[in-house]
């Protein structure tokens, strides 16, 4: 994918507490990165989570997250996420990441929610409303 593909970007400054004693950014720490940029994404998109999603009748569940490391980040790096939805399907989203250093691709990822009853966790359809906002910014 190329940078162009992607509207949305969130950046952050790498914390002491995110690096592991060899001064990178302890493995783990990307899926709460892609976490915390998969809900600055809706934000922008206009359906704020959860609340947006709650006032529709439902809720996102994980259930496949992918991390593809390409190179470390360090303590106090400033990184750009670049996030994007790759496909909306009857019941699930698939969200797309990539991590840079200024030019240097660090991460990519992908992943996988199942849109849901908030109270029973079954999977149901995506409302109209929430697939039209996350494609409109992803065209």
């Amino acid at each position: 994918m190329s940078r162009a593909d992607f509207w949305f970007v969130h950046r952050f400054r790498v914390r002491w507490a995110e690096c592991d004693p060899q001064n990178i950014v302890f493995n783990a720490h990307y899926l709460t990165y892609f976490d915390v940029g998969m809900t600055e994404f809706f934000r922008a998109a206009g359906v704020p989570y959860p609340q947006a999603l709650l006032a529709l009748g439902c809720d996102t569940f994980l259930v496949k997250a992918t991390v593809d490391y390409k190179a470390s980040a360090r303590y106090d790096d400033e990184l750009d996420l670049y996030v994007r939805v790759g496909r909306i399907g009857n019941s699930s989203i698939q969200v797309l990441f990539e991590l840079y250093r200024g030019d240097d691709l660090l991460t990519t990822g992908e992943n996988i929610y199942v849109n849901g009853d908030p109270d029973t966790h079954a999977s149901k359809r995506v409302p109209d409303v929430l697939r039209n906002a996350l494609l409109r910014t992803s065209a």
